[in-house]
């Protein structure tokens, strides 16, 4: 059909005649943002107001055409079609956008937005009751050479408090004076006060050389020139002393930082471009998915996972809900997160092997002498036999108390040294001539065997071999699909919120993609019934857009032919 095409002629716009194709994520932001009734008015646009839903809306619509920028998402709602029927018309700059994305509101909505999504998924039977946790390092929006390393810092904090010492030990020693600190216990209280004594004996200097303007070589003038150049090297120090104060405060628990985002901590990461492993300033990613739809996240500055499933799982509250799996692979296994699970979600079902437990079953590990679990052991009596036949007798328990503050209980073995005939044994000898010992944890080793009942089982095996195809297209998708592998914002507050937007957007783009196969399965079989997501809505803004379009055509008849 011809269609006459005139920038110069007077038109009348109308700003819903657009209607983007069912299955375009733009159909699933709006459903799924409008169930939110968002009331709140968003009060930083400038030089209008700008409603919350839009915002939202055209912040999440941008994730999924994988663009992070505040500028690009400024230009897409002003040239995308989506975009502008998602915020009918509304155009903020990028400065709104920025704002925005770092609001207090922005983490509220994302919560509230990705709790009923979850909901509507688990009640259309879109997920299961099995969760599958796995992490993965995204950069930071940091430089890659603006490290701070705990060590060095340590070393270069003993250097200069060494350094400071020797300087007030050579004001002792001029002045004789007990004010001085002897610096064992150095504070920046101590170096503060030889500082102000300092000025006063520069100020006492300053008048004996207004008394004697003339004399001619003037000790008093030699003396203060001494005297201010150590309050020069001593204000050096302490300046030091202070920069490395903070550093230690913002190390925290970790041991590097970044210069350019405090919050980011140096982990080795699979974009190295360079191949020479080099750390890079990233943060620890973690998220639970339920058939590849996103049902938790949070982000962390360590970079081993062991140390994050217990907040996450507090987190999530599933201390709360009901039975489901938890499953993960063997980089979340450990003492302290078996026992987690034992005690406060014991409601729960976890599938988290271990690190040796592929290699028990080989053949190298079961013929290796060295391996106590190969050796005789007799419960009653509570001993063990190696392969040699020296017995290991039960001698006292033992504790261990890890870094994180976790303790650890360990049974004793203690080897016996002399035969029936009291002669000595020289298997129960080290190489130096000690006798041999043996730990045995009992916790662990319960956690163990209980982990290879329930993986050995066919019911929960079949579970946690789904964790591959469930968690890992995930990050797949973030990473390869959408190009998501480095943060836009600074912080760990703003990144987390930045999470969330990525991740509701996932979510979304999942949901597109269900949409089309459903359509594709359609096409296949007519006869089959659709079930489209979130169908009611849908339905009520089309009658809404049709509604507007008619209204619209009819005012401008009546403007055109009066």
């Amino acid at each position: 059909m011809y269609s006459n095409y005139n920038m110069n002629q007077l038109s009348l716009d109308i700003t819903s005649s657009y209607i983007p194709e069912k299955n375009n994520t733009a159909w699933f932001i709006n459903e799924l943002v409008e169930t939110l009734k968002i009331k709140e008015s968003y009060l930083f646009g400038r030089p209008r107001q700008y409603n919350l839903s839009a915002m939202l809306k055209l912040v999440l619509f941008a994730y999924t055409r994988s663009v992070f920028s505040s500028r690009k998402i400024a230009q897409l709602a002003e040239e995308s079609l989506p975009a502008r029927w998602l915020t009918q018309e509304m155009m903020p700059s990028y400065r709104t956008i920025a704002r925005f994305r770092i609001s207090d509101e922005l983490e509220g909505l994302i919560n509230q937005g990705l709790e009923q999504l979850t909901a509507y998924l688990r009640q259309q039977n879109m997920i299961d009751d099995a969760i599958f946790i796995d992490g993965t390092k995204i950069l930071a929006d940091a430089n890659k050479f603006s490290f701070v390393w705990k060590k060095s810092t340590i070393r270069f904090d003993a250097m200069n408090r060494e350094a400071t010492v020797s300087l007030m030990n050579e004001l002792k020693e001029a002045y004789s004076s007990s004010h001085i600190p002897d610096g064992s216990n150095l504070s920046l209280d101590m170096v503060d006060e030889v500082l102000t004594r300092l000025e006063f004996r520069l100020e006492e200097l300053e008048k004996q050389i207004e008394t004697t303007p003339k004399l001619s070589p003037n000790p008093a003038k030699q003396e203060r020139r001494s005297l201010k150049s150590t309050k020069r090297k001593l204000a050096a120090r302490r300046a030091k002393m202070l920069e490395h104060q903070k550093q230690f405060k913002t190390f925290g628990k970790r041991n590097s930082f970044s210069k350019t985002d405090h919050d980011a901590t140096f982990m080795r990461v699979k974009e190295d471009h360079m191949k020479n492993g080099q750390l890079k300033p990233a943060y620890n990613l973690q998220i639970a998915t339920s058939k590849q739809f996103i049902v938790g996240y949070d982000v962390y500055q360590n970079p081993t996972d062991t140390k994050t499933l217990i907040p996450f799982l507090e987190k999530m509250n599933l201390a709360e809900k009901d039975a489901m799996y938890i499953v993960a692979d063997a980089g979340y296994c450990s003492e302290s997160n078996y026992q987690y699970l034992e005690d406060k979600l014991s409601q729960h079902t976890s599938l988290i092997p271990y690190g040796t437990m592929l290699k028990e079953n080989s053949k190298k590990w079961q013929s290796d002498d060295k391996k106590v679990m190969n050796w005789f052991y007799e419960e009653k009596e509570d001993y063990y036999i190696d392969p040699k036949g020296v017995r290991f007798n039960f001698n006292t328990y033992r504790k261990r108390t890890d870094k994180d503050g976790f303790s650890r209980d360990f049974k004793e073995y203690v080897a016996e040294k002399y035969d029936e005939n009291r002669e000595e044994i020289p298997a129960a000898l080290t190489a130096k001539g000690h006798i041999r010992k043996i730990m045995i944890n009992p916790s662990w080793e319960y956690y163990k065997a209980k982990q290879r009942d329930f993986l050995s089982t066919k019911e929960t095996g079949k579970i946690y071999a789904k964790r591959k195809i469930d968690v890992e297209p995930v990050f797949g998708r973030m990473k390869a699909s959408l190009g998501f592998t480095r943060f836009s914002v600074r912080g760990l507050g703003k990144v987390l919120k930045e999470t969330g937007i990525v991740s509701l957007a996932l979510n979304m783009m999942k949901l597109a993609s269900w949409e089309t196969q459903k359509d594709i399965e359609n096409r296949k079989n007519p006869k089959q019934t659709k079930n489209n997501t979130f169908r009611p809505f849908r339905i009520f803004y089309f009658r809404l857009i049709t509604l507007t379009f008619v209204t619209a055509s009819l005012f401008s008849c009546a403007y055109l032919f009066g």
